[in-house]
């Protein structure tokens, strides 16, 4: 194929379901008009984004939903895999968490080339999970058997945000990937928020595997509050995995994500007294109030690893794809629900408003001010505050 017929395809790969169209529950914290159609209404319609991930698609509510979208035309299967809705296709997938003996609890996100492929891979996972209706659910297999499940059925696997704080490879499973995964069958890591590509570098085990940002959305807001932009022939589940791997000229041409400053869990945290722990976040106390509660940051926890692995600077291979800090327009102070109406009414999508709209014709809708940090967030510039302990940092005002 001719790659200069590739395209560039903005790619949110996991979302999750809050309600099936029926109201059934699904994920428990997630919103209730996180239905699979809202998701992909939004997604297609408002966002921008045409490769999207909907983690919660093992549940039979959510099957019956996708059934009902197809039978009445409003959806269709697409040829090279996935769900067709307008521009966007969906890749069907799911989060499952796993606890290996002598281990802590980690997420990892399988994706499945056909509704039928999940289907089956439901009736397997039925088996050994308590709550097959639910989100993100223990399944009581080892990691590796469930890698060789998803890998044995044409799937691809990927471990979930795997710095947070709870329930991810590196944040509270285990201190290298090989000792729960063969490495072999992960096809890439989902950095999460609170990391970049040059705080994952830090880890030897993370060197020649792909990464990808997504939004890990639990409401309806969130959608592309980290994506990727990738250089496909099409959205579908077959150019995702050619992108993942590397092949065909297929490629993940960028990651977007926050700043790790503006992660909820970027700095160790005290639940004892809500400081953040700052550059003495080694200690095993808070140097504030003397608690032993903390929640170890993402960037400290990668520090610790560092110094585990004997790896003494980042190492980002030179062909992997920048990371570009970018700044969802939520977080931007002076965009409310009205202005970031008006913005997607003069420009079509949010993807439009921040990669391509010109500064002064966004200033004309929202203020010179709001402007200018989206200007500042293109250009890696805009002022950040720290967050961590579960609150997300915040975008300094700039002056008008």
């Amino acid at each position: 194929m001719d790659h200069t017929a590739l395209k560039r395809v903005f790619a949110d790969l996991h979302i999750h379901i809050g309600r099936t169209e029926n109201g059934d529950p699904v994920k428990i914290s997630g919103s209730r008009d996180l239905t699979f159609r809202n998701i992909a209404h939004e997604a297609a319609v408002r966002k921008g984004i045409h490769l999207l991930g909907i983690i919660d698609c093992h549940a039979p509510g959510v099957q019956h939903d996708i059934m009902a979208l197809l039978d009445s035309g409003e959806m269709s299967e697409a040829e090279g895999g996935g769900i067709r809705y307008k521009g966007t296709t969906i890749v069907l997938g799911a989060e499952i968490e796993v606890r290996d003996p002598g281990c802590g609890p980690a997420h990892h996100l399988a994706y499945m080339p056909t509704l039928e492929a999940m289907r089956q891979f439901s009736g397997w996972m039925s088996r050994h999970m308590r709550n097959i209706g639910l989100s993100s659910q223990r399944i009581y297999v080892p990691a590796r058997v469930l890698q060789e499940e998803v890998k044995g059925r044409g799937g691809l696997f990927i471990p979930a945000h795997i710095f947070t704080p709870h329930k991810s490879l590196f944040g509270s499973c285990s201190d290298t990937l090989q000792e729960t995964l063969d490495p072999e069958l992960v096809d890439a890591v989902e950095l999460g928020l609170s990391s970049d590509s040059m705080m994952a570098g830090w880890i030897p085990d993370l060197d020649g595997i792909p990464f990808v940002t997504n939004s890990d959305a639990h409401s309806i807001a969130k959608i592309g509050r980290e994506y990727n932009a990738m250089h496909l022939a099409e959205p579908s589940y077959a150019e995702l995995r050619l992108a993942l791997g590397g092949r065909e000229g297929r490629s993940i041409a960028a990651n977007y994500g926050l700043n790790p400053l503006l992660g909820k869990y970027h700095r160790t945290y005290c639940l004892n007294c809500g400081s953040l722990a700052g550059d003495e976040a080694a200690a095993e106390r808070c140097p504030m109030c003397g608690s032993p509660k903390l929640v170890r940051g993402v960037m400290d926890r990668i520090e610790q690893l560092a110094r585990f692995a004997g790896r003494e600077q980042s190492h980002v291979s030179e062909g992997r794809p920048p990371y570009i800090y970018q700044v969802p327009l939520e977080f931007i102070p002076g965009i409310g629900k009205r202005s970031l109406d008006k913005l997607l009414e003069r420009f079509g999508t949010e993807m439009a408003v921040l990669h391509d709209a010109a500064p002064e014709e966004i200033a004309a809708i929202v203020g010179a001010a709001a402007a200018e940090v989206i200007v500042s967030a293109r250009q890696g510039t805009v002022e950040l505050s720290s967050g961590g302990g579960g609150q997300y940092g915040k975008v300094a005002r700039k002056r008008k």
